[in-house]
């Protein structure tokens, strides 16, 4: 299941979104679009995120670009998969 699928379910289940889901593009607009996107809900999406990527979140790497549209949200996490993947490499590089 690649990274936007698993997001879009992320997103489903959280949010309740059923079938709109399928609707949504990386162009679709999350906040201010989505009544169920509250900062509860944002805290409860970044915590599903960290479980199902295996990545880590931190406060000051969360801002409403970030939750800006389904897209924006993708890169985020694509971006960290990134970079715990270039850090893991590192890290092997060093023994």
């Amino acid at each position: 299941m690649n990274t936007a699928i698993k997001i879009k379910k992320i997103l489903a289940d959280i949010l309740g979104l059923d079938e709109r889901i399928n609707f949504m593009t990386t162009n679709t607009v999350l906040l201010g679009n989505i009544p169920e996107l509250d900062s509860v809900a944002v805290v409860a999406i970044i915590l599903e995120l960290e479980k199902k990527f295996s990545i880590s979140i931190h406060d000051d790497e969360i801002s409403a670009q970030t939750f800006q549209t389904l897209g924006t949200l993708i890169n985020f996490v694509e971006n960290k998969l990134i970079s715990k993947k270039h850090n893991s490499e590192k890290l092997f590089k060093a023994d």
